[in-house]
């Protein structure tokens, strides 16, 4: 048997790529880069960069962009909290995150949006860890019970505690850094340790057009420096601040990102990194961002094709909706994001659980975008390619008004050949689905995740390794006046 074709969609030609990587770097040396970190601009002075120190902005020339490409490594492999390698980022493997940074939740009790508090941080955290096709974990939301000035820290305390995934998180001020990758040493035992077996992922974001603040920069050099996977996060949002073209769109998230690439292997070359983006189109009649608007989709697969033809691995913002709440919207435009993304190999999709312009986290949602995500899979892994002899013997043994339920050839193949999807897909008769009363789909999705919530029961950490962290949070919250973090309180019980 031959392996399966794996499908795959392709949005740009290679010469069309060319152009525009060509036309990114000629935009990095002549229109530059604004960089708000005097120690990043002398660090790319240094390495022969031109640097206008009083506007604050470099300028890269082609030599300089092949140079770090050539020296960021092609693949990054993932390490889960037990130290055991959960799976390489590279080629057309694609690996789903929840989407990232949410201030509010859907409460499907109250059937309201709400600010997001620490338990809803702890509940997505442990139905991540439970949903079979979510790959990644996120720091999914910023809970609004603690203060803002520690909430990055805080995330990720609740994801290490919760979920033994590979994480993807990020830091909100410069800070936040140190004790992030104080608990990631927690966890793997030593700096080397951490280095030699990456667990988290930390999206590094610039500020369109062409610039990186300082807290970016910031939290590039510092992941390059200690060997944390960075990812890269371009946010072009089309007609406002990129280009309205897609073209045009690509030409500046190429450049932003090639900074990004030139800034992190300057600081260390040889540093894992990943190249990504969450595009956004503005949409006039509404004055609103659309995040899963077609075009923004469209630039995500343009983009990846782009990063892979530079030879790095590929992010992107995928399978999130612009719907308020569960329904047909949310249906349509997560799982369009999310076979674009998987068609075209996006190797990092985050957005799962995301509604409302990548504002809002919800569980229910949460729960259909796993099978959504099991369903692309199924897709890409194709139909086999048999070369034996493939129904002719089974159709010869069959006699009429006989079926293929027992047969030993279906017993043997259809756990391998076919997708079944939780209880959120309704594939019941009309008269079982009456008499189960009639329910829609957030319903079975809302049933779904209090079964998950009250049953599955994420391994825990070694005493030792909680109490280390716990000490960190301490001491980060005592910084700040803080007396009681409830996730802490929760992780002493």
């Amino acid at each position: 048997m031959q392996p399966p074709i794996r499908p795959t969609i392709k949005l740009l030609s290679d010469r069309l790529i060319e152009q525009i990587v060509s036309e990114a770097i000629d935009v990095l040396k002549k229109v530059g880069i604004l960089i708000e970190h005097e120690g990043v601009l002398s660090m790319l002075y240094e390495a022969g960069a031109k640097v206008d120190m009083a506007k604050r902005r470099a300028f890269i020339d082609e030599e300089m962009v092949l140079k770090c490409l050539k020296s960021a490594p092609s693949r990054v492999t993932l390490y889960d909290r037990d130290g055991k390698t959960a799976f390489q980022i590279c080629g057309l493997d694609v690996y789903f995150t929840p989407g990232s940074a949410a201030l509010n939740v859907y409460d499907a009790k109250l059937n309201r949006i709400r600010r997001a508090t620490s338990d809803d941080a702890i509940n997505i955290a442990k139905l991540s860890d439970a949903l079979k096709n979510i790959d990644l974990q996120s720091t999914a939301v910023v809970p609004s019970d603690v203060p803002y000035a520690i909430a990055d820290r805080y995330r990720l305390f609740i994801v290490l505690t919760n979920s033994c995934k590979p994480i993807v998180t990020g830091t909100f001020t410069i800070d936040g850094f140190a004790p992030m990758k104080e608990m990631l040493v927690a966890v793997r035992g030593s700096d080397e340790e951490l280095r030699k077996k990456p667990l988290a992922i930390f999206d590094v974001c610039p500020s369109p057009p062409l610039k990186w603040s300082k807290l970016a920069a910031q939290c590039l050099i510092d992941c390059a420096k200690h060997g944390i996977p960075a990812e890269l996060v371009s946010m072009p949002l089309i007609g406002v601040s990129a280009p309205v073209t897609l073209t045009g769109a690509l030409v500046q998230h190429t450049a932003e990102n090639l900074s990004g690439v030139v800034i992190h292997q300057t600081a260390c070359a040889g540093a894992p990194i990943i190249y990504g983006g969450s595009p956004g189109v503005f949409d006039m009649r509404f004055g609103t961002v659309a995040m899963s608007a077609i075009e923004a989709v469209m630039l995500t697969a343009s983009y990846a094709q782009v990063g892979r033809y530079l030879g790095l691995p590929t992010h992107g913002y995928l399978g999130l909706s612009d719907a308020k709440l569960l329904d047909a919207q949310a249906g349509v435009e997560s799982a369009i994001g999310t076979l674009v993304g998987i068609l075209t190999g996006v190797n990092v999709i985050a957005g799962a659980g995301m509604i409302e312009f990548e504002n809002c986290q919800s569980l229910e949602k949460l729960v259909l975008d796993n099978d959504i995500c099991g369903m692309a899979r199924r897709l890409i892994h194709g139909v086999a390619q048999r070369t034996e002899v493939m129904a002719e013997d089974l159709l010869g043994e069959i006699e009429e008004g006989d079926h293929f339920l027992t047969s030993p050839n279906t017993l043997m193949w259809m756990r391998e050949e076919l997708f079944f999807p939780s209880k959120a897909i309704d594939r019941l008769t009309r008269e079982a689905w009456e008499e189960a009363g009639r329910s829609e789909t957030l319903h079975r999705c809302t049933v779904i995740v209090e079964e998950i919530l009250s049953k599955h029961v994420p391994k825990l950490l070694p005493e030792e390794t909680t109490l280390e962290l716990i000490k960190i949070m301490r001491s980060e919250a005592k910084r700040y006046g803080v007396e009681h973090l409830p996730a802490v309180d929760k992780a002493m019980l």
